[in-house]
């Protein structure tokens, strides 16, 4: 059974990671032996969604005898933007290339048109030799003096510089020269070189050079979560204060208020408080089954994230930096989403199984509803975004379309892994639950909420909830955003889990405070609120994420704003679970502890 279970797991991974040549994997060469030089995207440097396979621009193909075939991609390469294809151009290791003719070519009408439109925005194209990124420009605006005026040229030498040790590739380097205006009746004659040299870099660390240490390990980054980290600790011990102290007050108060009639039953009079509504606190939250599938959605999404991080951070040790393999992140996610969805059902289950304890109370159970709400209702977010995105990549014929083959194997995997564990976590959850007692008796008949000061507002509480969470990592917002749409490589992941760590606190301080708050002012629908409250910071991500575009980017386009609204969208509705998870368990342990404490007759 163990035997069947791994081959099953190697048969999903091998669904993600697609089988390759050794050439460029095993990262070692011999004197002489050639060297594959790919070409992946191109499109308009301020648009990063926006790429197009490299020969669409009318280049013309070297003759070198070279296939110019496509090279196997995984499911992350492939949802990530990368196709890339043997560029054609001889090289041989450690030997030099003076200068080499690629091809001949004469501009018409049109193709000198496309080339215009692609230097007029800043087209730039990518490279790849043994892992190793490059990039260049197609060409730019240079003043002709020939017209005495500034005209558009295109770029017709590429120089390739090559640093080796031993029998290691290390650094690559691409320069673009000899401009030429873009004119119909031009001919040109592109042509490239390669200038080998020996280093002594290591190979470990090659990667080194194209992280930006002055950016991500800037004294401001620090200064941010050192700010996040002492904002953690007065917001914990305000929160601990007031509660502490408050609650007391409140113990003392109900205990010297409580009278008995003379039938020897409690009387309230006059008071009020969250006390009150101790026979309804722990009632269902209306829509259940929608309540639950986002509880178990969230605590999937929780362990997701903190999983990747942790595996991120352990990749120097275990696997290799994850920002050296394309789409290495995307195929984590994919893996590791699926392998989690017993995590949500068995959250979604056990919580749903709470308010049904008994078998009479079993019979009026839509535990089945609840756990389909749990497996479809993330993915059917995802895909109705991705769809419509896709939809606009396929019309714009961009290399962001995704493939056939790849959506197959990405509902295989849906259906054959993530749907079964979904299923066997509901099952799980709802017999390992055990029989659950609450504090309080729930009455028979729900208590009427009075309405309370605007203050205690769910409509003023769950907005205000979301500002400190959102406060706390903000400035990490930024760095992310930056790294995701400005071509950087985010290597930090040290820093993004302390503040994941930092947004957890803030989030379950706040969520605890909002629901005191409501149930002082006798509001017994808490779980709603606790959610609502706890994933309000989402919103405010979004509001940030549109400042972000508007002032810190040049996207401009149908194509790249949907790209980047629908990922912001998808970012801070995932967000959304993850702290309303977060926040709902918090105030589940906050409103037991303080009912488990109270006399009640």
């Amino acid at each position: 059974m163990i035997s069947r279970t791994f081959a099953f797991v190697l048969l999903v991974l091998q669904l993600a990671v697609p089988f390759v040549r050794a050439d460029d994997y095993d990262h070692t060469y011999k004197v002489d032996e050639a060297v594959s030089l790919w070409v992946n995207h191109i499109g308009p440097y301020h648009n990063p969604q926006e790429t197009y396979p490299y020969y669409q621009l009318p280049y013309c193909k070297p003759d070198h005898g070279i296939d110019t075939k496509k090279r196997a991609s995984g499911i992350g390469e492939v949802l990530e933007g990368n196709e890339l294809r043997n560029s054609g151009f001889k090289l041989h290791f450690a030997t030099n290339v003076d200068r080499e003719d690629i091809c001949d070519m004469k501009l018409d009408k049109e193709t000198a048109a496309e080339f215009e439109v692609a230097v007029d925005q800043q087209y730039w194209y990518e490279l790849v030799l043994d892992d190793l990124p490059m990039w260049g420009m197609v060409g730019e605006v240079l003043r002709d003096d020939t017209h005495g005026r500034m005209e558009k040229h295109i770029f017709t030498h590429r120089s390739l510089s090559i640093a080796y040790s031993g029998n290691r590739i290390i650094e690559v380097n691409l320069t673009s020269e000899n401009p030429v205006p873009i004119e119909a009746g031009q001919q040109l004659s592109f042509t490239y070189s390669v200038h080998w040299k020996e280093t002594t870099k290591s190979f470990e660390k090659r990667f080194n050079r194209y992280l930006e240490y002055d950016f991500f390990e800037h004294k401001i980054h620090w200064f941010s979560i050192f700010n996040s980290f002492m904002m953690v600790i007065f917001l914990c011990g305000l929160v601990a204060i007031i509660m502490f102290r408050t609650l007391k007050n409140d113990f003392a108060r109900y205990a010297k208020d409580e009278d008995l009639d003379v039938e020897g039953l409690q009387v309230i009079g006059e008071d009020t408080g969250w006390k009150q509504v101790h026979g309804d606190v722990f009632r269902p939250p209306e829509n259940l089954e929608l309540f639950c599938a986002i509880v178990g959605t969230g605590w999937q999404l929780v362990i997701l994230v903190l999983f990747v991080i942790l595996y991120a951070m352990l990749g120097p040790y275990l696997h290799g930096n994850m920002y050296e393999d394309r789409g290495e992140m995307i195929s984590t996610f994919i893996i590791c989403f699926s392998l989690s969805s017993a995590i949500a059902g068995y959250s979604s289950g056990s919580y749903y199984r709470r308010f049904f304890p008994t078998a009479r109370s079993e019979l009026n159970s839509q535990w089945q509803k609840a756990m389909i709400y749990t497996i479809v209702l993330f993915p059917a977010l995802v895909v109705g975004v991705i769809f419509f995105l896709n939809s606009i990549a396929i019309y714009y014929d961009t290399i962001s379309a995704i493939p056939a083959t790849v959506i197959v194997k990405m509902v295989a995997i849906w259906a054959f892994v993530a749907l079964p564990l979904a299923v066997v976590g509901t099952i799980f959850g709802r017999h390992w639950m055990g029989k659950y007692e609450p504090p309080c008796r729930v009455n028979s008949i729900p208590r009427p909420i009075p309405v309370g000061a605007w203050y205690t507002s769910p409509s003023f509480v769950i907005p205000a909830a979301g500002i400190l969470p959102f406060g706390s990592i903000f400035i990490e917002m930024y760095f992310i955003f930056t790294a995701f749409w400005s071509y950087k490589f985010y290597y930090v992941y040290g820093f993004m889990l302390l503040v994941y760590t930092i947004l957890t606190l803030v989030t379950i301080c706040t969520t605890v405070v909002a629901v005191y708050f409501i149930l002082n002012a006798e509001n017994y629908n808490w779980q709603w609120i606790a959610l609502g409250s706890a994933g309000s910071t989402s919103f405010y991500v979004f509001l940030y994420s549109i400042f972000y575009f508007y002032y810190k980017t040049q996207m401009s386009g149908l194509l790249q704003v949907s790209y980047y609204f629908g990922y912001m969208a998808l970012f801070c509705i995932g967000l959304f679970f993850i702290c309303g998870a977060l926040g709902v368990w918090g105030a589940n342990i906050f409103v037991h502890k303080i009912y488990k404490n109270v006399k009640i007759d």
